[in-house]
């Protein structure tokens, strides 16, 4: 852009400011009302939606079909520009939609002024801003789904390996790898389906909603709702302009799926402890110690972990943006991007990095099965074995085995290890049968119900996994 936009800011030839004012902005207040360098990212949408705005006034008979062709020439040009990013920015411009005007004008000239016919800024900015979630929301679902892929490899792969479930963070009973890595395949289906959802609630177009009321011209809102991809246009001008649902489900549902990512890092960083052992991270997402030599810092995973508060505090910025707010469109809406182009940022960059631990991970089997023949984790077999065999009241059965782990804690020795006559001596129901459920691999393949931890459920999970959530292509 030249000196020259910038200094016609105040007066008739500012393209916003027009006829109305005589004198311009205040430099602080120019730079508190720009927000190019935010909106910027609208740039392909705003371009997309004012093809089909200009195809419209031209269908319509509002504008003629020559003047619609040179729009459309200086568009592609402009798109061209943005492309290569050699578009320059002014903040006299404010923001992307003007931005786009003034190059088309100086593209092709005065027909560059019929463009925003039948049009507001209000409109176009709401049009353009529900274009970029759905872009954005089919992108990160792609995002999720490789993710979701990626652990359904590894659980095929671990369906047999043994490590201990937690409750509390303590050892609770004998679980599979593959049985804890479906846990987060569905949890991140269910992000998936808020984000379909949330998809197809903000389809639907505001354009031709104009400033709040409509507008006066014949215009075709269906045709441009379809041109753009959306269900329909949307009901009322007001309610087109304002709403601004579609951001607070982009941020909860961004806010949800931060929080699940955070629980995934977080077993990273916990399994890659020494004092846990169970995996170690690949070199290219450990990052090392500027003082201590041997470090091996799970910093990807850390900062993942820590990205989940920034998106929570996104979510209740984009609340607050809302609150009070007055029908129809307020300044405070241009604060609105900023929180969901963040949470965008901070969502994707999560899952792919996740989904590049994931991919790169070595697991170590013997120390996740060492592990799962600590802390009693066969006590609930134990018990469920008394029930089943011995028909005895399940609470009885669980006072029973507790009176057990606690003469082995005394002993120092685990369940399998306690003598069967010791075992007799506390609860002569006992007979030898118990023994045979108390090795963890044989725990494991006993807990065969729907979802359960058996090797032959994590297979039907992985299988239920892959055509609930469409992953065959995704490897």
């Amino acid at each position: 852009m030249s000196k020259k936009t910038s200094q016609e800011s105040g007066g008739a030839k500012h393209p916003v400011r027009g006829g109305r004012f005589a004198r311009g902005l205040a430099p602080l207040m120019e730079r508190m009302n720009a927000s190019i360098h935010v909106d910027k990212r609208l740039a392909e949408q705003d371009i997309r939606a004012s093809f089909a705005h200009v195809a419209m006034l031209v269908a319509t008979g509002i504008i003629s079909k020559a003047c619609g062709a040179n729009i459309e020439r200086g568009l592609k040009r402009v798109a061209q520009e943005i492309a290569d990013n050699t578009l320059a920015y002014d903040e006299a411009l404010e923001d992307i939609h003007m931005h786009i005007e003034a190059r088309l004008h100086h593209h092709i000239g005065d027909d560059a002024l019929s463009l925003h016919t039948a049009r507001s800024r209000n409109d176009q900015v709401a049009t353009d801003f529900r274009l970029w979630c759905r872009d954005a929301y089919d992108q990160i679902d792609k995002a999720m789904a490789r993710l979701q892929a990626c652990l359904c490899r590894h659980a095929e792969t671990h369906a047999e390996t043994l490590m201990p479930g937690y409750t509390h963070l303590q050892n609770a009973q004998v679980i599979t790898l593959g049985h804890h890595f479906m846990a987060y395949v569905f949890m991140v289906g269910r992000d998936r389906s808020r984000v379909a959802d949330a998809r197809r609630r903000l389809n639907e177009c505001p354009l031709g909603a104009c400033a709040l009321a409509g507008t006066s011209f014949a215009i075709d809102r269906a045709m441009t709702a379809q041109a753009l991809g959306f269900a329909k246009p949307m009901d009322n001008a007001m309610d087109a302009v304002s709403d601004r649902d579609f951001v607070v489900d982009f941020l909860s549902t961004a806010a949800l799926a931060g929080v699940h990512l955070s629980r995934l890092a977080e077993d990273m960083i916990l399994w890659s402890n020494p004092s846990f052992g169970f995996i170690r991270l690949d070199e290219r997402w450990s990052t090392g110690s500027s003082i201590m030599p041997q470090k091996r810092n799970p910093d990807a995973a850390e900062l993942v972990r820590a990205e989940s508060g920034a998106l929570a505090g996104h979510l209740i910025d984009g609340l607050m943006v809302l609150k009070a707010l007055p029908l129809a469109y307020s300044k405070d809406m241009q604060r609105d991007k900023q929180p969901t182009f963040s949470a965008y940022d901070s969502w994707m960059q999560g899952t792919q990095a996740l989904t590049g631990m994931l991919d790169t991970l070595h697991v170590e089997q013997e120390a996740m099965g060492r592990a799962a023949r600590l802390g009693y984790t066969n006590a609930t077999d134990a018990a469920d074995w008394l029930v089943h065999n011995k028909k005895m009241p399940f609470r009885k059965a669980h006072h029973v085995v507790g009176a057990l782990v606690a003469h082995a804690e005394k002993e120092g020795v685990t369940l399998d290890e306690l003598p069967l006559a010791t075992m007799q001596a506390l609860c002569p129901d006992i007979d030898e049968g118990i023994l045979a459920v108390l090795a963890p691999e044989k725990a494991v393949r006993a807990r065969n119900s729907l979802g359960g931890t058996s090797p032959e459920q994590v297979r039907l999970a992985v299988k239920r996994a892959r055509q609930m959530f469409n992953l065959e292509e995704q490897g």
